[in-house]
């Protein structure tokens, strides 16, 4: 309990002795639960009073006395009632505060939540953190949406409602976490609530059942700011739309922030009825773009440090350069890369990643013969086939021709041997050159020119990659 004792002490310290021992004296219990710090109250009175006015106080002490976070949770207890009544008056609070600080003062803080972590009765799996808005890595295309976010955190009521809009790993949930992380931070007495679509239906049809719909309604209503994520769950529930659209409006007149998340535009849910989806396309909607290939290498260089797993850049580059934009499946090839050089005792290296993620990088596609990736590289640039096989060192034959190489890896299991064939090289060691200089390109921007105009090297993959998925 070196913990409790700790947050006790510089409570008394905090508020002094008279408030101290009013509001943390008899009828009070402190008690530390894994990561969970327990204020038990013999009664509602004192708890509200404990969790409106002294919450900055405590959250501020418990901040300084532990070195992993520690949330705070309020209950009542009566049976503290009849224990404070029965307690001797020998001892007050405070003095065994002053004396348990003592003991607490002289240990180093790892060596108390050592202690705390060790008794296996009380302790519970930790949490994981949300997501810091610091840590969202934006491509130009999602500027909008991280600055409106930044806005919501700082200046809460600026543009709602606020709506996040893109496919699955796009960074919709980054966002929402980032934005109820940063007031947590920043605004401790602000009253947040952060849910899935999910959770709020669960908690809804949970109060109609009790009949708690005014416990509910103070609940979700009485906020400053209601994240709610996955929104197109809701489609078809109409008696939990009903009442998220009042909680909304109740809401909007008070000049709340309401940040929403979902995988398609309000207009293109239906699903969800023509009063939600006209409140949502009244406030700011921000669409999330996959990220590009400055930003896919970004997330996985933050992951890679992050989790102490550092391959080499050429792999990080050849990974982002496989992948789409979705940050999970780039969390998920690392991972794999990790346990599988942990398994293997080898270390990661360009080789070894293109053998242990080989059946991950190809899950999915449909299937592409190196012909069809000649004849969309030709279609894109405007070069024959013949011209693709020649030996001709023009830039606007070798430079797609370094495409079809790069491509050729990217989509199909060929060996180097075989598209050097297909192109009339002599040595598969063109094919590892040419996967090198199109990593280089992609990290730098460069501007290629295509069969009508120019764009960048990134765009020009697209463009024959949306030819190969078509067929």
């Amino acid at each position: 309990m070196e913990i409790v004792s700790a947050v006790q002490a510089a409570l008394l310290d905090k508020v002094g002795k008279e408030r101290f021992e009013l509001w943390f004296g008899r009828g009070v219990r402190m008690e530390l639960y894994g990561t969970t710090l327990r204020i038990a109250a013999a009664d509602s009175f004192r708890l509200d009073y404990l969790r409106r006015a002294l919450r900055g106080e405590l959250l501020a002490v418990v901040r300084a006395a532990a070195i992993v976070e520690i949330a705070l949770e309020f209950v009542v207890d009566a049976t503290l009632m009849v224990a404070a009544k029965n307690r001797a008056a020998t001892a007050p609070v405070a003095a065994q505060a002053l004396a348990a600080s003592t003991a607490a003062v002289s240990m180093a803080p790892s060596e108390t939540v050592a202690n705390v972590s060790a008794r296996p009765a009380v302790q519970r799996p930790l949490r994981r953190q949300f997501a810091n808005l610091g840590d969202f890595l934006a491509s130009d295309a999602n500027r909008l949406a991280i600055t409106a976010a930044q806005t919501a955190a700082s200046q809460p009521g600026t543009y709602t409602p606020l709506t996040f809009v893109g496919p699955p790993g796009s960074g919709k949930t980054h966002l929402l976490e980032g934005i109820w992380r940063r007031v947590r931070e920043t605004r401790s007495l602000a009253r947040v609530i952060y849910l899935s679509a999910e959770q709020f239906t669960n908690q809804f049809l949970d109060a109609l059942k009790q009949s708690g719909m005014p416990s509910f309604r103070r609940k979700i209503r009485d906020v400053e700011l209601l994240l709610i994520d996955d929104v197109q769950f809701f489609a078809g529930k109409q008696s939990t739309l009903v009442e998220l659209v009042h909680t909304i409006d109740t809401l909007l007149r008070a000049g709340r922030q309401l940040v929403f998340a979902a995988d398609r535009p309000p207009t293109a849910l239906k699903t969800l009825g023509p009063e939600l989806v006209a409140r949502l396309s009244g406030g700011l909607i921000c669409t999330l773009e996959p990220a590009d290939f400055a930003t896919r290498l970004g997330i996985l260089q933050q992951l890679a440090s992050r989790h102490g797993c550092l391959p080499s850049p050429d792999v990080l580059s050849w990974l982002a350069s496989q992948l789409n934009g979705d940050a999970r499946q780039l969390a998920g090839a690392l991972n794999r890369l990790r346990a599988t050089s942990e398994a293997h005792q080898r270390p990661i290296d360009l080789d070894f990643a293109q053998i242990a993620l080989s059946d991950l990088i190809h899950a999915g596609r449909r299937p592409v013969r190196l012909p069809d990736i000649v004849a969309a590289v030709s279609d894109v640039f405007g070069v024959s086939a013949s011209e693709l096989q020649s030996g001709s060192k023009a830039a606007g034959v070798t430079l797609p021709r370094m495409l079809v190489m790069f491509l050729a890896r990217k989509w199909t299991r060929a060996a180097h041997s075989e598209i050097s064939r297909t192109l009339c090289r002599k040595s598969h060691s063109t094919v590892v050159s040419a996967q090198h200089k199109v990593t280089a390109w992609l990290g730098t921007g460069k501007i290629v020119p295509l069969a009508h105009g120019q764009c960048r090297v990134e765009d020009a993959i697209k463009q024959i990659e949306t030819q190969l998925r078509v067929g």
